[in-house]
């Protein structure tokens, strides 16, 4: 089986509550990038990649689907089950740049899926776990408004939330009290500033909340300004977006400069190199957030097929994107209910892009 044919699409993912907000950002709406693989056999694989705008990550959507223009042609008549082999023909071809490569290759995960007939989850491990447990984002807004939302998200079921912090430290302690002062027994909150404290402002929230059962998630820009705020404070430290490699993963395990990792797919270059991040971490028994940087139908189904495949003990959380959209870009999503979410269960991925939500390719190489 070879790939015959690439064609790329790109769609807007409007927000359901209207906004995001995190740290300094905030969106409406987030450009995400589908990837449609044709095969010689008449196998057909999709991919996503969707990146938080261009200046949360060195990632953003144009350089997804330039990246991917630069790497099509010379991916014609590759092998697409040969999943590690594809991908040390994707490194060399461009340095880095990992985010463009997720999406071909979770595309081809989905056709390696169809071609033996299996989900990608049997792929991957092995159904570990029969359903996913998610969190709910609570967006950054006034303290009063966040608290509220967990009412909200109470009624969906919901026990495990991430709240949107990093602006003004006064400000945020108050967002984390007030917030926290809403849970109900059995629920987890984490307070995610996604790096937009200063070293000294995240000392103060630290301090200032240090009663609360409440876990930080990258407090500051820099893995070192991140490991000074961890030997602070004696609050649980998730470390996300700094952990864009296995040879950081193991230099934070080293330090002890976390106690859980968010493992984001695209961050890492896709499935065969987030499995392996994913294995790593279980041998070194560190607990993971498995999710992305955002996306839809389609990179939610590959988030929720890596964390069934991962041992319960070691998944703290996930996301469902695609419950968060107004578009509903491909069928057979993950179905959400009660917290929780479970894949399909046809091969592959279990997803079918909407054609007619795609629209016309960007561009296609053949």
């Amino acid at each position: 089986m070879k790939i015959s044919r690439i064609a790329v699409y790109q769609v807007d993912l409007p927000m359901r509550e209207g906004s995001y907000s995190w740290a300094s950002q905030s969106f409406s709406a987030f450009d995400s990038t589908v990837i449609v693989i044709e095969t010689d056999a008449g196998v057909t694989g999709v991919g996503e990649v969707c990146p938080l705008g261009p200046t949360y990550l060195p990632a953003y959507a144009e350089g997804a689907r330039a990246g991917i223009a630069k790497l099509a042609p010379d991916l014609i008549g590759e092998s697409p089950l040969e999943l590690d082999r594809l991908n040390y023909r994707m490194d060399g071809l461009l340095k880095g740049h990992p985010y463009v490569k997720s999406a071909i290759d979770i595309a081809c995960w989905d056709i390696l899926g169809k071609a033996v007939d299996q989900p990608v989850y049997l792929l991957l491990g092995g159904l570990i776990q029969d359903s996913v447990k998610l969190f709910k984002v609570v967006g950054r807004a006034d303290p009063a408004e966040m608290a509220d939302k967990l009412d909200e998200y109470h009624a969906l079921g919901f026990k495990q939330f991430q709240m949107k912090v990093g602006e003004d430290p006064a400000v945020d302690i108050e967002r984390i009290r007030k917030v926290a002062a809403r849970l109900a027994p059995g629920d987890i909150l984490g307070a995610d500033a996604n790096t937009g404290w200063r070293q000294h402002a995240a000392l103060r929230v630290v301090d200032a909340i240090g009663d609360l059962d409440v876990y930080i998630e990258q407090p500051c820009l820099t893995y070192e300004e991140c490991l000074a705020v961890r030997r602070h404070t004696d609050r649980p430290i998730i470390l996300d977006e700094c952990m864009d490699s296995l040879q950081m993963l193991l230099r934070g395990y080293a330090d002890g400069a976390m106690d859980l990792v968010n493992l984001k797919i695209s961050r890492i270059g896709g499935l065969t190199r987030a499995r392996q991040f994913r294995d790593l971490c279980i041998s070194l028994g560190i607990v993971m957030t498995i999710e992305d940087s955002w996306g839809g139908e389609i990179t939610t189904a590959a988030i929720a097929h890596l964390a069934h495949s991962t041992p319960r003990d070691f998944h703290f959380q996930s996301s469902a994107f695609h419950d968060y959209a107004t578009v509903k870009i491909a069928e057979g999503g993950p179905v959400v209910d009660g917290g929780y979410m479970r894949a399909s269960a046809r091969p592959g991925l279990g997803v079918e892009p909407r054609m007619d939500v795609l629209g016309a390719p960007v561009f296609e190489v053949t």
